[in-house]
């Protein structure tokens, strides 16, 4: 078991004068608003690492897919899990889970000191409503923590479609640890992992502020990254429900209480700066000051290593080109429904070679969305509005007896008219499950490089493609998802192998 500290908790000098403004020991850091409020900042903090949602998970879960291939065979940039031979000692297996577990660790601590000191939150230190501000930050934590359950089950567990949600998930720790009392914990199953995720989201829902903004959850944000659980566990009746909440029965869709989620006019808008657009439900926002940091970044890995030619607006910025996207199918850089006009090809930026001559003898082609300069500050985003309407609409055309959804169809057509132009109509499908594969489709153009593929590949118990040499992989391989790290399993005498 990996133990956090809770931010600013210890320190190591006598004399409180001396400590630094954001570091107290443990006995005072519930004494004042300020004090307590800067413990929740550091929750997101801890979530953002850049070796969990600040950017590496993200990057795990589009490589592992087939839209990228690996230039570079680099053990330290996820080489082995793009092809598939991870085993318990590899960097990105134990790291991932380390910093996930701190972050839960360092949540679960919040926690049980927002109880242990709530007789201080009264007059005069604390003003009047701060139980309400409380109630706030206990949810704002239990939101992060089932984002953080959620993004560890996708990697180190069998989807929940597969013996629906019986199979082992993972040591689902709820309690503050302070000492390695704990260590030994057993696996729960993958269905009560999901079933905490959704009561931490359904108290969420319930007692975050109604508003907010991208980089803070709020009630919305709740309800948004429920859509996406139910979608994971195959609950399409619940998506609907979810779903519906937050998206207006007729276009322009948009959510008519909380905040005004809706599309934007543009698709790149969530991708530039100051990532705060309408459409952007929830990302973690990154500055020079804190980056994060080397070798994690989103840019890093998917921007070339020199300046390159792009359609749109020209990008001069470069990564370490890590990952060019894939040119050969089933990619769907070449798949017919990412049509050339579209507009989100304008996020795809080219590299080519030339001999002697000049003529052009290699083009080599990357991914374009995060674009800013080194120390590569992008927002990592989480979830956005146009995934919301997506999940309602692969919910709505596999809930609805095999028919074709109207509905379905115009969720889809919001999304994808806005970049392509072109608009789906009830006769492009010959029946639902046509209408799914589009709209399966769509997610991956409309998505690429967010860290949605492999979710959608393991949630519905697809194989893996093959992608240049490495074959597919099928569910049934040992290699379909990660194995328990070796540090985890090196202390905790109970956990189960994969």
């Amino acid at each position: 078991m990996f133990l956090s500290i809770l931010a600013g908790a210890l320190f190591s000098c006598e004399d409180l004068d001396q400590v630094p403004d954001n570091l107290y020991p443990s006995a005072v850091v519930f004494d004042t608003p300020v004090r307590v409020e800067q413990q929740v900042n550091g929750l997101y903090d801890a979530v953002k690492d850049g070796n969990f949602l600040g950017s590496r998970v993200l990057i795990y879960n589009d490589i592992r897919g087939e839209e990228f291939v690996n230039r570079l065979t680099n053990g330290v940039t996820g080489l082995q899990t793009w092809n598939f031979t991870t085993v318990e000692s590899t960097n990105e297996v134990n790291n991932t889970w380390a910093s996930a577990y701190q972050a839960i660790n360092q949540i679960n601590v919040f926690l049980q000191g927002l109880d242990e000191n709530a007789a201080k939150f009264v007059q005069p230190v604390f003003p009047a409503t701060f139980a309400a501000t409380a109630t706030n930050y206990r949810a704002e934590a239990r939101f992060l923590r089932a984002v953080a359950y959620y993004y560890l089950l996708q990697l180190y567990a069998k989807p929940y479609a597969n013996n629906n949600g019986a199979n082992p998930g993972l040591p689902l720790r709820l309690r503050a640890e302070r000492d390695f009392d704990n260590n030994d914990l057993a696996r729960s199953s993958v269905a009560d992992v999901y079933t905490q995720i959704l009561t931490d989201l359904d108290y969420a829902e319930a007692n975050l502020p109604l508003t907010g903004t991208t980089f803070r959850a709020h009630r919305n944000t709740a309800i948004a990254f429920k859509t996406r659980v139910y979608l994971t566990m195959g609950a399409w009746d619940k998506v609907i429900t979810e779903a519906d909440k937050i998206v207006s029965a007729a276009a322009p869709f948009t959510a008519t209480t909380g905040t005004a989620h809706r599309l934007g006019a543009t698709y790149n808008a969530p991708f530039a700066t100051p990532y705060t657009t309408a459409e952007s439900i929830f990302s973690f926002p990154f500055t020079a000051l804190d980056a994060p940091g080397t070798q994690n970044q989103l840019g890093y890995y998917y921007l070339p290593a020199v300046t390159a030619t792009v359609r749109a607006t020209p990008n001069t910025n470069a990564g370490n080109g890590e990952y060019p996207l894939n040119e050969r199918a089933p990619a769907i850089y070449k798949d017919a429904s990412f049509a050339s006009t579209d507009l989100r090809r304008n996020f795809i930026s080219y590299v080519f070679t030339t001999n002697s001559s000049g003529v052009v003898t290699d083009t080599v082609y990357y991914l374009n969305k995060y674009s800013t300069a080194s120390p590569f500050t992008d927002a990592s985003p989480v979830i956005r509005y146009a995934e919301v309407l997506l999940n309602l609409a692969e919910a709505r055309a596999k809930d609805n007896g095999g028919s074709i959804d109207a509905r379905a169809i115009e969720l889809l057509n919001a999304v994808r008219t806005r970049s392509a132009g072109s608009a789906y109509a009830a006769g492009d499908f010959a029946d639902s499950n046509a209408l799914v594969t589009a709209i399966l489709k769509e997610r991956r153009i409309e998505f690429l490089g967010e860290g949605l593929r492999s979710i959608d590949i393991t949630r519905l118990q697809q194989t893996f493609p093959r992608k240049g040499s490495i074959a597919p992989v099928e569910p049934t391989s040992p290699n379909y998802i990660w194995p328990m790290p070796s540090t985890e399993r090196n202390v905790n005498q109970l956990l189960q192998p994969n």
